[in-house]
């Protein structure tokens, strides 16, 4: 189980294809698992955009492009599509002042998203972002990336990869892992970790990291959180099948977890962080949360925390709306290259 057979390859990458929704946004598919979002760039940010290129001195990005009408819709459809969302938040550029180019000044939003993550879930974070002004990169893992860590670190390297192309290579990077995504964020530090002079461009562009339900604790409570997300009806079996699993496998498995956390802990991106959390969240010990915070402030980082007495494992943002997204545009408003003027 060491070696990925050639035939389920984690760097096999699907056709690339580009589907346009009413003029809204762009999705291009850059892997089975990796989609990018970004709405069409007009002739006057088309301008702005070289004349910032033109000026060195130019680091602040509030004035990219202007704002667009930002409502949020707080419903949970998981049947919309991602290429063809209904959403109200998108507004149509007029056809002569739209391409399908992309703005090298806009900064990227990379989302990695909880296990199992619908599209239409995904989609109110996604417009959330499209309205800031960001183009958004939608990373998405499978149980077998956690499951088997060797192959998450593939796939981590895959994902660093794409955000070392050209397109991505000159842009400022904000971080928003939900859940399991927060794993699969550290597989992608581990490699910056291994090979900091190749990858310290990418660790010097983000900017922010947000970590909303950060799967942090015991083994038990990675369990727990396999058990509620693949078979919901069968979680005790499930978990206790986990269980047995990591015994089995420890140094394939809890061994590189541990490494896992110990990097997290020590990270070597230094970025303000805000966190999302509740204390009734059972794949999270609220204690792990509180130690990493206050490691990273004495490492001087700047840390922010927004925690519910209640709540649902990465549903923060259904279950107190307008707690989550004041907190949430308070943090961006903090952040110089992403205090665009559109509200949330």
């Amino acid at each position: 189980m060491g070696n990925l057979p050639a035939s389920i390859s984690l760097f096999k990458t699907a056709a690339t294809s580009e589907q346009v929704s009413d003029g809204r946004f762009i999705a291009k598919r850059i892997s089975s698992r990796i989609t990018y979002y970004y709405t069409p760039v007009s002739a006057a940010e088309d301008k702005t955009s070289c004349a910032a290129k033109e000026s060195p001195e130019s680091t602040d990005l509030r004035h990219i492009r202007p704002p667009l009408s930002s409502s949020l819709p707080l419903g949970d459809d998981s049947s919309s599509s991602p290429f063809l969302s209904d959403s109200p938040s998108h507004t149509a550029a007029s056809p002569q002042h739209q391409s399908h180019s992309v703005s090298a000044a806009r900064p990227l939003l990379v989302f990695f998203s909880w296990l199992g993550a619908q599209p239409g879930a995904v989609a109110k974070y996604r417009d959330l972002y499209l309205d800031r002004g960001m183009d958004v990169l939608w990373v998405r893992s499978n149980v077998m990336h956690f499951l088997w860590p060797r192959w998450g670190l593939n796939y981590g390297l895959e994902v660093l990869k794409v955000l070392e192309e050209p397109r991505f290579s000159g842009r400022a990077v904000l971080v928003h892992a939900s859940s399991i995504g927060g794993y699969s964020f550290t597989q992608i530090l581990s490699h910056i970790a291994q090979r900091r002079k190749q990858h310290a461009g990418l660790a010097q562009r983000v900017i922010g990291q947000i970590y909303d339900s950060l799967v942090a604790g015991s083994l038990e409570h990675m369990a727990i959180g396999l058990g509620k997300t693949l078979l919901p009806r069968f979680e005790h079996f499930i978990k206790n099948t986990a269980m047995v699993y990591f015994w089995l496998f420890k140094t394939q498995t809890a061994d590189l977890y541990d490494a896992g956390i110990q990097l997290f802990n020590n990270s070597p991106i230094t970025a303000p962080a805000l966190f999302f959390s509740s204390d009734n969240d059972v794949m999270c010990d609220q204690a792990v949360i509180d130690k990493i915070t206050d490691r990273w402030r004495r490492r001087g980082m700047t840390v922010e925390c927004k925690k519910w007495k209640e709540s649902t494992h990465a549903a923060h943002m259904r279950c107190h709306p307008e707690d989550y997204l004041c907190t949430l545009e308070n943090y961006l408003n903090s952040l110089p290259a992403c205090s665009l003027r559109a509200k949330m």
